[in-house]
């Protein structure tokens, strides 16, 4: 076990260096191989072919007494000899001392092959587990002698330095000797940058044993050390690659958190940072480490949190260290500005884009965490400033002009919603005996940045436009130009006007949509080029939102639902004169957000819907919603029909339907929608359902929507739903005490009759549209509910306007048997005089139901001349309806006579 924080600390470092190396070995392993591979291209381009044989008597005059030498190398490269292929054997020279000589050797070939297990064992694994080794030997030898009190704790402290110097001064020496030296044998073991970094291991771990446990170094002394060997650090990474660079980063950053003190100085530690950033962030540039610039950033960042969760922030250096974080990611991370790499024009680089985003991420937080003090306010304005300029500079960064305006819309979010906001309007100012808010001095402030946000990113996302070859850039120029602005106007909103109305902000809206229509007719003249067709949509979107804001402000709450259904219908006017594919899909998710809203709140304005029928809150919530999305299906059909086409048309049924059927039930409650359904209710409800199925039934004929075609079936399907189950079951007034009103003009008229007659021309109305049963089944509904109509009012005339009380005499059931007669009889005349096959089958079943209950009811229940009288009328019909078959419609035709012959 260990037996202090040194040894831990001493074995987590060690480990680190060794992870670090393994990782370093395995990367130059990848380039000797790379390297290799490319040498054998090289090579293999530049062999050449023998030259000609000579003829013989040259041969014979050419000196052979010195053997043939390759050609010299070429002095700019150290390639391998060119092989030797094998040719015919020339003819025998003459004697001589010549013909005796050897021929030359051919080159050796080169050896790409795989290293083998033991290879590698004896080229890498040695050398790694030896710096391990190194470091822990160095650890365990000062454990050892604290232990056994050899030497005192300054010695202790001087050979660990002792020790770490020798290391470095091993791994420089090892890395001179290794490039002087012509044997490249072991490059792949990384034998100099093992050792350096084992070497700054034990100095890290040497210099915070004398300050940590022995107290030999102040704090401040300790933290420059620290800090020395970090950078000496990633200053020898430039030497020895990637592995010390990561552990000079990390020791870097770490550092401050290792050298602690009762008061923290955070001017101190935001310098230190920004020297440990700017060498990282150099270092990155020069070796073109993307890695090393990420893992600086995502420190630098976190640095900032410390200190932001106590109650006196010192906005100042937290501001500094954002901003020169800031800056110099700009001058040296981000591609093509300044002394940032190079890149391709129009490329969006991830990297250049998120280290701006991720300091004005930091920004954003000092402002959140101080309470939106002024000095953390005007630094996030610049760095927002500075991230327009750059981005316009360097369109590598343009990714950061969404990271700009995300912060800036959270900031004055933030601050609309903060607490106690009602003291900025109430016309006495703060309440008395209640001190302002830590944010009234600086609504003033926030009033410029506004403006100048606003204005800043709606005419650098203008005049952007055409500046790119890409389609990408202008795409997200137009989009921050036009989401920052409208942002920062409902966020105002809130604060200062609390979402009540405003005809101020009403104004504002308007000249905000004035000026993105301006922008849109400007940007719509200009010459096709990449992306501008998708930035004019945006802009015309901006308008149409902005109007949409411009109505919310000046009327009350519920005209939000009316502004956003017009704003889909002036959207789809729009798309008329200016064919943009976005316009449609923006005319559909208007009509979504409607759609949304009315669920949260069916009643549009809450209590205040009103108690006048028909003229209340639901005509204007519902209505001119339904009225302006039938208007703009009207124009997107004239275009084609698409997915946002049927959208719109989705949601004018819908909103149709809902007016219908809210209205019917403020008027069934008396303006209480929360009361149980009516007999009354249910009958209208049927009666709209089936009328408005008939109605669509005819438009699907026209327009041959599948939107019309699948609402007529919706509206069917309801109306039958609660046909069943409301009419005939839950409001049947035969079960439950219900008051169905006066003796013709009723409850039943309304509920049983009408809907049969709707149901009967809705029958009609498919008829060779839709299939034979779906007809027919309407058919039957509407023949059961005339049929109940009739059973009914028979009911109503023996009982009252309570049909569920009194028992049923003689007389009504007779009544009945003759009432279904006569009904049936009608169904049969109506059926010869139009030739209706249905009439007369209706006719049939009434008539069966009539002998049925003859039979079963009649025989039992009736005596004396009820019975006789029943038997007797029900004989008479039936022997009439057998004659008008045979008479009318079956008549057998006579056949002629037979033609006489002669005698």
């Amino acid at each position: 076990m260990f037996d202090g924080p040194f040894d831990v600390f001493a074995l987590i470092i060690a480990i680190i260096a060794f992870l670090i190396a393994i990782k370093a070995s395995n990367q130059a392993a990848e380039l000797r191989r790379r390297l290799s591979s490319l040498e054998e291209m090289v090579y293999a381009q530049r062999r050449v072919q023998p030259p000609p044989l000579m003829p013989a008597p040259v041969q014979a005059e050419a000196p052979a007494t010195t053997p043939a030498e390759p050609p010299p190398l070429a002095p700019e490269a150290e390639a391998p000899p060119p092989l030797v292929t094998e040719v015919a054997a020339p003819p025998p020279l003459e004697a001589g001392t010549g013909a005796d000589a050897p021929p030359p050797l051919p080159a050796p070939a080169l050896d790409i092959r795989e290293p083998g297990f033991e290879e590698r064992l004896g080229t890498r694994w040695v050398v790694w587990i030896g710096g391990l080794a190194l470091a822990l030997g160095g650890f365990f030898m000062v454990r050892y002698s604290i232990e056994a009190g050899l030497v005192g704790p300054g010695v202790r402290v001087f050979l660990g330095g002792l020790f770490a110097a020798a290391l470095l001064g091993a791994g420089e020496w090892s890395r001179r000797k290794e490039s002087i030296s012509n044997i490249a044998a072991l490059p792949i073991a990384n034998i100099p940058a093992i050792l350096t970094a084992a070497g700054t291991a034990v100095a890290f771990a040497t210099i915070y044993a004398a300050y940590a446990l022995y107290g030999f170094l102040v704090p401040a002394t300790a933290f420059v050390l620290l800090g020395l060997v970090a950078l000496g650090t990633l200053a020898a990474a430039l030497l020895h690659g990637p592995a010390l660079a990561g552990l000079g980063v990390v020791g870097a950053f770490v550092t401050p958190l290792l050298v602690s003190s009762g008061k923290p100085d955070y001017w101190a530690l935001y310098i230190y940072l920004a020297i440990v950033t700017a060498a990282s962030f150099g270092l990155a540039r020069i070796r073109l480490w993307r890695w090393l610039a990420v893992t600086t950033t995502a420190f630098a960042v976190l640095w900032i949190f410390p200190g932001l969760d106590t109650s006196d922030v010192q906005v100042a250096p937290h501001a500094f260290h954002a901003i020169a974080g800031f800056v110099l990611a700009a001058l040296l991370v981000v591609c093509g500005f300044m002394f940032g790499p190079s890149i391709e024009d129009g490329e969006i680089e991830p990297v250049s884009s998120s280290s701006l985003g991720a300091y004005l991420f930091g920004a954003m937080l000092i402002v959140l965490s101080s309470a939106h003090a002024d000095l953390a306010l005007i630094a996030f304005t610049l760095l927002v400033g500075a991230t327009l300029f750059v981005a316009w500079r360097a369109p590598a960064a343009t990714g950061a002009l969404g990271a700009a305006a995300a912060t800036v819309f959270i900031v004055f979010a933030e601050w609309a919603v903060r607490a106690n906001p009602d003291m900025l309007v109430l016309p006495g100012g703060p309440l008395p005996g209640i001190g302002p808010v830590a944010t009234d001095s600086s609504v003033t402030l926030h009033l410029v940045m506004a403006a100048i946000f606003a204005a800043g990113f709606g005419m650098a996302g203008f005049f952007a436009q055409g500046r790119s070859n890409s389609a990408i850039i202008p795409v997200v120029w137009s989009a921050a130009g036009v989401a920052t602005p409208i942002a920062i106007l409902v966020a105002l909103y809130a604060r200062i006007a609390h979402l009540d109305r405003s005809i101020p902000f009403a104004i504002l809206a308007v000249l905000l949509a004035a000026a993105f229509g301006a922008a849109t007719e400007a940007l719509a003249r200009r010459e096709d080029r990449p992306g501008a067709a998708t930035s004019v949509a945006l802009f015309a979107t901006g308008t149409l939102g902005a109007l949409a804001l411009a109505l919310t402000f000046a009327l009350e709450k519920g005209w939000l639902t009316i502004a956003l259904a017009l704003m889909s219908l002036g959207t789809a006017w729009i798309s008329l004169q200016r064919p943009i594919p976005v316009l449609r899909r923006l005319a559909a998710i208007f009509a979504a957000i409607v759609t949304a809203r009315i669920v949260y709140d069916p009643r549009i304005v809450g209590d205040a819907v009103g108690t006048t029928p028909i003229f209340n809150w639901l005509l204007w919530g519902y209505g001119l919603p339904a009225v302006s999305f039938w208007g703009a299906s009207i124009f997107l059909r004239r275009r084609g029909d698409d997915a946002p086409l049927r959208m719109v048309e989705a949601a004018a049924i819908l909103f149709t339907a809902l007016l219908a059927f809210m209205e019917i039930r403020h008027f069934a409650t008396g303006g209480q929608m929360t009361s149980a359904p009516s007999l009354l209710e249910c009958a209208l409800q049927v009666c709209v359902a089936f009328a408005m199925a008939i109605g669509l039934e005819r438009l699907r004929l026209r327009s041959r929507s599948i939107v019309h075609n699948v609402g007529a079936v919706v509206l069917t399907a309801i109306g039958g739903l609660i046909s069943v189950f409301g009419l005939l079951i839950l409001e049947n007034p035969l079960l439950w005490h219900i008051d169905v009103g006066g003796a013709v003009f009723n409850l039943l008229l309304l509920g049983y009759a009408l809907p049969a007659v709707l149901m009967l021309l809705l029958s009609y109305a498919v008829v060779g549209e839709r299939g034979k049963a779906y007809a027919n089944t309407i058919a039957g509904g509407a023949l059961v509910f005339a049929l109940a109509y009739v059973t009914l009012e028979i009911r109503r005339f023996y009982h009252g306007p309570i049909l569920s009380s009194g028992e049923t005499t003689g007389a009504e059931q007779y009544t009945y048997s003759i009432g279904w007669l006569a009904f049936g009889v009608v169904l049969l005349g109506v059926g010869i005089i139009v030739n209706s096959e249905r009439a007369r089958l209706a006719s049939a079943a009434v008539i069966a139901l009539t002998i049925l209950k003859a039979f079963v009811i009649d025989m039992s229940t009736l005596t004396g001349v009820y019975r006789a009288l029943s038997f007797m009328c029900l004989g008479v019909v039936l022997v009439a309806i057998g004659w008008l078959y045979q008479r009318i419609l079956f008549r057998r035709q006579a056949p002629p006579p037979a033609p006489q012959t002669g005698s």
